[in-house]
């Protein structure tokens, strides 16, 4: 197996530098078009539509796994979590559920923090005890004898973080169960007979299935089962790999009501790339704006949050993928709801939209290598000056000059190969 470029810690498995796992996914790091897009005018209308409501976002964030790398310091705890200046405002934390309880403690410092900060703690499991699994001709599973003793260490494990003070929003069954070349293997009926039969007795949200590609045979069964659907509370997916025309999941919208959909852990577009690495981080721009507009994910979380092909470099620093990440999580908040919006008036511009009552953001992407101008239309709206922020080759989060709308309209240009966040009140 080819090792991660990044992974110079013996302890840091080589699975998941999931570069090498890419040669069995179609298309590799190249992922086709969701749709042949239509070239369009440079006065095209981007028409924003505050009634015509679509997910509502739980948030944006990222991983802190202290066995594998160190753990975040005070300050880059606040750099990821804080919403200031030079912040990323991420709103979301996942942690792992180590397999030895001697490391659960590892975890808490910055759970604690992120936590206080007003961000969702989540975990996800790679491995159960050793004592609850077996060889099979797979690799390694769950006992299933040992099925109702493993539902008992994630409630022992999530009555651990509330004993620290840290309340988790949910837990996973099991971090992608169907990529498990160095952790426990799960076929998609094992992980429907635990959430028909044990998941019911978790007491936080239940979190399944994790696929690494959102492959939807390992979610299907669970949508599919009233009894299993009952004890889960979001889907949750990872999309490495993951074809364009993949994104959008009918049969969530036909039967999840009332469950929440997750997108749990990423790296986009590579993990060998600085990044820093310009125009190339606006990759990220748009895998998010997919993730959201045609996946209708609620949330987006990124692998390492410090890394140096992370949100936030080594040296503590927000990163140029980071500042595509925060030019949604600074202003799109936990509560606010996606709105319809013309996702796609040129060529490689991508545009999407959120209200949170009064308060409308849009965020707009233009990969080409000229500006591009565009005519806004805000349905219902009033007369405002628009404070937006940019990042360029040349900027990061940098505010930009604020167009004037006047009853519903305004104009703006997106300069070349940048995002640009725009924030009406």
């Amino acid at each position: 197996m080819q090792r991660h470029p990044h992974q110079s810690r013996a302890n840091e498995p080589s699975a998941k530098a999931k570069l090498s796992r890419r040669s069995l996914i179609t298309a590799g790091a190249a992922l086709p078009v969701l749709a042949a897009a239509t070239p369009a005018s440079a006065q095209t209308t981007v028409n924003v539509e505050p009634n015509n409501v679509q997910q509502t976002i739980q948030g944006f964030g990222g991983m802190n796994h202290t066995v594998w790398i160190s753990d975040l310091t005070a300050a880059q705890r606040d750099t990821a979590f804080g919403n200031g200046t030079g912040q990323l405002g991420f709103s979301i934390l996942r942690i792992p559920v180590h397999e030895d309880r001697a490391n659960w403690s590892r975890e808490v410092a910055t759970a604690q923090r992120a936590r206080a900060l007003g961000a969702k703690v989540f975990a996800s499991p790679w491995n159960p005890p050793a004592s609850m699994t077996e060889s099979f001709s797979g690799g390694k599973r769950l006992r299933y004898s040992m099925y109702g003793a493993y539902a008992q260490h994630l409630n022992d494990f999530d009555q651990f973080m509330a004993n620290n003070g840290v309340d988790l929003y949910g837990i996973s069954i099991q971090n992608e169960p169907d990529y498990a070349h160095e952790w426990t293997a799960w076929t998609p009926q094992e992980i429907l007979r635990f959430c028909r039969e044990n998941a019911g007795s978790i007491g936080t949200r239940v979190i399944a299935p994790e696929s690494f590609q959102y492959r939807k045979n390992m979610s299907d069964p669970i949508l599919n089962d009233p009894v299993a659907l009952a004890n889960v509370d979001i889907i949750g997916a990872h999309l490495y790999g993951t074809a364009n025309a993949d994104f959008p999941y009918p049969l969530f919208q036909q039967k999840g009501g009332g469950k929440e959909l997750w997108m749990t852990e990423v790296y986009h577009p590579n993990s060998s790339d600085s990044a820093d690495l310009w125009p190339g981080a606006l990759d990220t721009g748009e895998h998010i704006h997919r993730a959201l507009v045609y996946g209708r994910f609620q949330t987006y979380v990124w692998w390492y949050i410090r890394r140096s092909y992370g949100p936030m470099r080594e040296d503590g620093q927000i990163s140029k993928r980071g500042a595509n990440m925060a030019h949604f999580s600074k202003w799109v908040r936990p509560g606010f709801q996606r709105i319809t919006a013309t996702a796609n008036p040129q060529t490689n511009v991508y545009i999407s939209a959120f209200k949170s009552g009064s308060r409308i953001v849009i965020v707009a992407i233009n990969k080409n290598t000229t500006a591009a101008y565009f005519p806004f239309t805000v349905q219902g709206g009033g007369s405002a000056t628009i404070p937006t922020w940019v990042t360029d080759a040349n900027n990061t989060l940098a505010p930009s000059s604020a167009p004037v709308m006047t009853n519903g309209s305004f104009g703006a240009q997106l300069p070349a190969r940048s995002i640009r966040t725009f924030v009406i009140n």
